[in-house]
């Protein structure tokens, strides 16, 4: 599927499978932040359509790209939940307005930091970027059981309807990846949703209320929630989350680049963090927040083998049409949390099985390898499950010691230079990463 051609139907629907997947996530950000920092049910609805624009503007200007902008991998764009806790203490305190511009700055200090960021990766060999990967597939798992239980928070969560569902849905994706072939298996993620979905329906849990409800057409309105504040501890707390989130991305370039069998370089990371820079100012103007890659899409890429970035440009521009028209961009909200719960295991499952197939590439007689792994995984894992632990801290340290990712990422780093050092044996082992080719058909 990866070397035959692919018609403009077909790269349609596998953009769309895409946009489906990500939807979820991408209007996670905005529902959780309207209500905590203010804002009416109204501009709530204006906050998603911007949130869907700025993906699909992040994602072309991310996979399209230029000769110095652009990682040019199928890397689909969406808004970090990293920037959830930040944009809420920004927020409450000076407003929407106060977020906007901290995420304007913080989108020009990557684009510049973008430069020089890429002479650290001597300082992630292997053993940290498969470390990362896995910390980011197997922090993802709790969101797809708490969207297979119908939703954290719902009513009916845990209900035997929800989980029977997931269940279905799952079951449904196993059997036709595993018999079909070709296009067919590409898609069968989105066409596992879609069943799920018309079963849903027969359970009386599929909710046409917002289809209805949304409006036909809605153009694009640069600072629409008014002109942009700028104070300084804002834009420190929201430059260190773009920080962080370049950390992140990078762990995704490599997950991404691990899929598609291609060698990264020092300028192709540089290039992409140059993009997600440029995402973010773009995102400000647009009054939405700062970017990362998707790991849902990274997971969704690997699953499907289709590495074709055309197909992410596809899932671009259709994340902008949906913006122009909320009420086509509201029928995939119709797809119930239970099905997407289904559909996601397997998507993030594959993270998990990237990540290891990663670490066959790491040598683990090195005990200093094996402590890097234990203890930044480990606290991965950890803080993820137990984050009240750390609800005593100052607000700004416990924002970022509460992410799983950003910790164990922090630890395995610091443990990797303490016990390993960076030397030219570490940093040679990276081309080894992206020698093996494997499809599909390979790991599924």
């Amino acid at each position: 599927m990866k070397s035959e051609k692919i018609s403009a139907w077909k790269m349609f629907l596998l953009g769309f499978q895409h946009v489906c997947v990500m939807y979820g996530g991408a209007v996670a950000v905005p529902l959780i932040v309207a209500s905590a920092i203010g804002l009416s049910q109204q501009q709530l609805v204006y906050l998603i359509s911007f949130d869907l624009f700025t993906c699909g503007v992040a994602s072309l200007l991310q996979v399209a790209g230029g000769k110095h902008i652009g990682i040019k991998l199928p890397a689909l764009m969406g808004v970090s939940f990293v920037v959830v806790q930040p944009v809420i203490a920004i927020g409450s305190i000076y407003s929407i307005q106060g977020v906007i511009g901290a995420v304007l700055v913080s989108g020009i200090v990557v684009t510049i930091a973008a430069q020089f960021f890429s002479k650290i990766l001597k300082y992630f060999p292997p053993v940290i970027t498969a470390s990362v990967v896995l910390i980011i597939g197997v922090s993802l798992m709790p969101v797809a059981i708490n969207n297979a239980a119908g939703g954290a928070g719902s009513k009916d969560f845990g209900s035997i309807t929800n989980l029977s569902l997931a269940l279905f849905t799952l079951v449904f994706f196993i059997i036709l990846n595993t018999l079909a072939r070709g296009y067919l298996k590409a898609i069968s993620i989105l066409v596992s949703m879609i069943v799920g979905t018309v079963v849903a329906a027969f359970f009386g849990v599929v909710d046409f209320t917002q289809v209805k409800e949304a409006s036909w057409f809605h153009m694009v309105q640069p600072f629409f929630f008014g002109m942009p504040t700028f104070q300084w501890s804002s834009i420190i707390t929201m430059t260190i989350v773009a920080i962080i989130i370049m950390v992140e991305s990078t762990g995704s370039f490599f997950a991404l680049g691990e899929v598609s069998n291609r060698k990264l370089t020092d300028h192709d990371i540089k290039k992409g963090l140059r993009a997600e820079g440029i995402g973010a100012v773009i995102s400000g103007v647009f009054n939405n927040f700062n970017h990362s890659t998707f790991a849902q899409n990274v997971g969704l890429v690997a699953i499907t083998g289709i590495t074709n970035r055309f197909v992410i440009m596809n899932a671009g521009i259709i994340l902008i049409v949906l913006r122009l028209f909320p009420k086509v961009a509201a029928i995939a909200v119709i797809i119930p949390k239970a099905v997407l719960g289904g559909a996601m295991v397997p998507m993030f499952g594959m993270l998990i099985s990237t990540a290891l197939r990663m670490m066959a590439k790491v040598d683990f007689t090195k005990p200093s390898n094996q402590m890097i792994v234990a203890v930044g995984v480990g606290l991965a894992i950890g803080t993820h499950a137990v984050e009240h632990a750390f609800d005593e801290l100052p607000k700004t340290v416990g924002m970022l010691v509460k992410n799983g990712v950003i910790i164990g990422t922090f630890a395995a780093f610091i443990l990797n230079i303490v016990l390993n050092g960076v030397n030219k044996a570490a940093s040679e082992e990276r081309p080894e990463m992206d020698q093996t080719n494997h499809t599909l058909e390979q790991t599924v």
